[in-house]
């Protein structure tokens, strides 16, 4: 199971002098979260949770680059909008992860203010274990563990950000997820991830309340906008396997912007990979002081590159440079049944 992703790369490393601090950085902030990458056992299953009970979309149905005999699922709103999208490898008996330090600890999306006691009897006639827990800076928080024990929050706010609701979602409009509303990192020790986040990345310190350190972007429109931080120095570190996040990504508006962070990272010293076409973004990876994968992915060109708005998720789409394997690849993967259709 391959932990940093590989592919094909599309731009050399670019270098500025040590020590410069980049001139994009006083106007290039990261808005927020792209998606969140996570790891499953049994396809359908996964399918049928996300789309079936959280009622999101399935914006596109493709197979993993590094390992093209498995899936690779990706969930979102309407289109697929940055911010909203959850993504799955899911490799069939793939073993149980480890919660711990080092990884993503919840996903968490929000809901509406008034949409808590819908969630928690929606939750319970699909027989979902969920439990309405302390509020956590005002919000109210619901918490459940999908099919492979990933945890994930619905959080009632009013500030989400601006998502495409999915029509057709099992989960009616007035209730339905608005995108991310953050993920919560486990880490050892905070203060250098915190850097990173408040020093290159634009973020500020919102919130604190014990352990626990909340950071946002300045863009307030962006959905997936909050990092927290958690600080678990006595904790085993996790690891990361089925039921656990494989890794975040945060948004670059385009390619430039992108090799602009690659640059900066570069020279803070990270050790980062070179641009990667995934397709519907292009992606550069590096390890954050905390040991989390961090991705920077472009926001274009979507999710509607190869497949029409209307039609998104419902043919399995592959990368042109595997186009001729199509049929060896098609009589790997098992079959699926996307719920409703």
């Amino acid at each position: 199971m391959e932990l940093v992703p590989s592919g094909r790369p599309l731009a050399a490393p670019s270098r500025s002098r040590v020590g410069e601090r980049p001139d994009f950085l006083m106007k290039s902030k990261i808005p927020g979260l792209h998606h969140v990458t996570a790891i499953a056992s049994d396809p359908q299953r996964n399918l049928d949770f996300y789309v079936g009970v959280l009622g999101l979309r399935f914006v596109k149905r493709t197979v993993n680059f590094d390992d093209p005999g498995s899936y690779h699922f990706y969930f979102g709103d309407q289109r697929g909008t940055p911010g909203t999208i959850l993504t799955f490898f899911p490799w069939p008996g793939a073993r149980r992860g480890i919660r711990g330090t080092g990884q993503v600890e919840a996903t968490a999306f929000a809901i509406p203010p008034d949409s808590v006691g819908y969630w928690l009897e929606h939750l319970k006639q699909q027989l979902v274990t969920a439990e309405k827990t302390s509020t956590r800076f005002g919000g109210e928080v619901i918490r459940l563990l999908d099919p492979d024990g990933l945890l994930i929050e619905l959080i009632a706010t009013n500030s989400h950000g601006k998502v495409d609701l999915w029509p057709d979602s099992p989960v009616s409009p007035e209730h339905a997820v608005r995108g991310f509303h953050s993920v919560s990192a486990a880490l050892e020790g905070y203060e250098r991830t915190a850097r990173l986040l408040t020093e290159s990345f634009g973020y500020r310190l919102v919130e604190e309340s014990g352990n626990r350190f909340r950071f946002a972007s300045p863009d307030d429109s962006a959905p997936g906008r909050i990092v927290d931080l958690l600080c678990q120095p006595d904790t085993a570190t996790g690891r990361v396997a089925a039921g656990s996040v494989h890794h975040i990504a945060f948004r670059a508006k385009d390619e430039a912007e992108q090799l602009q962070w690659r640059e900066h990272l570069v020279d803070l010293g990270y050790n980062v990979t070179p641009v990667i076409d995934r397709t519907y973004f292009h992606s550069i990876y590096f390890r954050e002081p905390g040991g989390v994968l961090f991705e920077i992915a472009t926001e274009p060109p979507g999710f509607t590159l190869d497949e029409k708005l209307e039609e998104l998720g419902t043919h399995l789409r592959l990368p042109q440079w595997m186009e001729s394997s199509r049929s060896q690849i098609e009589n790997i993967l098992p079959p699926i049944q996307v719920p409703g259709k």
